[in-house]
Order: C-alpha cells, then structure tokens, then sequence
C-alpha cells in the first residue's frame, strides 16, 4: 500500500512539472522564430523583434554567478564536511540555511546597496553578485551532502597507504562525488537563472546589445517580465517564448552536465 502511495505521490510532482513544461511549450512555441534569437527587442509598439541581447546577458550574469559561488561554495562545504566537527562549521551551516531561506528580492537590495551604490551604476557584474549570493547556500549545502555520501572506508584506505588527507580529498573524495556536487551546481544555476528580482535592482535590462559587465545589461528573465506586463500582444507573445527559452536552457544545462560527469566519476 505504502509503495503505491509513494508512487502516485512521485507521479503527481512529476505530472506538476510535465503540466507546467508543456504549458510554456504550447504558449512559448507559437512566438518563436530565427528573428526571436538573432534580433534586439524592437520599438515600443511595433511587432517583430527577439531577445538575443537578453540571451547572451543571461549566460554572462549567471556565469558571473557560477564563478562567484561554485568555488568558493565547493571549498566551503568541503571544510564543513570533512573539517567540520567545530563550532564554525555549525555557524557556516546554519548561515547557509539562513541564507537560503532569504527572499531574492532581499539580495537584491543588499547588491544594490553594496554594488551599485558603490559603482554609481547598474550592471552585469551587480546582477552577478546578486545571483552569486542566491547560488552560494545551495552549493555549500550541496557539496556537503554529497562528500557525506562518500564510504569511510576509501578515507581510510587512502590514508592507510599514506596519502596525506588533503590528497586524500582531492583525489578520492571529491573524484567520487563529482556527479552529485555537479548536479548541486546545476540547482543553483537552475535557481539563479529565472530570478527577476536581484536583476531589477542591479543589471536592470538593457534594450541594446551590451557585453560590458559594468554597464546594465539585458537577461531573459527581465525581458519575460518586460513583455508580460506590456500592453502589447506581440510582446506578450514573445514573454511566453522567453520563458521557453529559460526553460530549455535550464533543462539542456542539467542534462548535459549529468552525462558528461557519470564517465567522469565511473574513469576515477
């Protein structure tokens, strides 16, 4: 009885999420076009245009992001999990937890304050900021789960041979778990893509193309929100493949690095 529950629990989350992507395809499907991906937005009022600024404004922010909090959040929840019998790890953990539950619009303000007030500008590195910071909790809490998982018992044989225990980390522990620390880079990414707040008070939008990180800069998800507000149909249109695009993008993302770290971790 328990298994058939657990079942149809599994099978309405996923039927949410199959509803929710086909919703956007059969919306977002209708709006696109080679213009949509090659072209600038268009003038106000006037049909026609894409987001291709906003595209490449999305992979730039959110790789500002990555290189921001993947590193720095690895590094940290490799010290939680392996060193972390302290009372700052217990501090590091709890902060990760804080910060996780911290609305986005929140950081937003907090880069706004920091970044922008300091630069006297908007721009992409202050979207990525911001998007660095929503990334970071889940990386951390990823990457220590994830080496938690790790049997003691490979600690333990590399250290009975000898091997000192960084090169212990570094070569058994994080070869072993870098299927699941690359998935929690990918959550964080999935997040930080679609967020609209943080990038309202940093990047701001730009309706030109711009690949200056301190000047503003388009991003998807300001643009779905741009054109779904607008009076426009055409732009209302383009929001819904906009919001397609972002899915895609995620969705390909998430697929391409779980097949491209199994063969890693099975070669360790």
């Amino acid at each position: 009885m328990f298994e058939v529950l657990s079942a149809c629990c599994a099978l309405m989350a996923v039927a949410v999420l199959a509803a929710v992507i086909m919703y956007v395809v059969v919306n977002g499907a209708r709006a696109l076009n080679f213009d949509f991906f090659t072209q600038v937005p268009a003038p106000v009022g006037e049909p026609g245009g894409g987001i291709a600024n906003a595209i490449v404004g999305t992979l730039i922010i959110v790789g500002i992001g990555a290189l921001l909090s993947i590193p720095s959040g690895v590094l940290a929840g490799i010290y939680v999990a392996e060193y972390g019998d302290n009372r700052f790890a217990d501090l590091v953990r709890f902060l990760a937890d804080v910060l996780t539950g911290i609305p986005s619009i929140v950081v937003g303000i907090l880069a706004y304050a920091l970044v922008v007030v300091t630069m006297q500008k908007f721009s992409a590195l202050a979207g990525g900021v911001a998007l660095a910071v929503l990334m970071l909790p889940t990386v951390v809490r990823a990457t220590e789960e994830m080496l938690r998982l790790v049997p003691g018992s490979l600690r333990e044989a590399s250290l009975a041979l000898g091997a000192p225990r960084w090169k212990t980390i570094l070569r058994i522990v994080l070869p072993t778990a870098s299927s699941g620390l690359a998935t929690g880079a990918m959550l964080a990414i999935a997040r930080a893509a679609g967020e609209t707040a943080p990038l309202l008070f940093t990047a701001f939008g730009n309706s030109f193309w711009n690949t200056s990180l301190v000047d503003p800069m388009a991003a998807i998800p300001l643009q779905v929100f741009q054109y779904a507000i607008s009076p426009y149909e055409s732009w209302r249109a383009q929001a819904w493949a906009g919001a397609l695009v972002l899915v895609v993008l995620v969705l390909g993302l998430s697929a391409a690095v779980r097949v491209i770290a199994r063969p890693l971790q099975i070669q360790e």
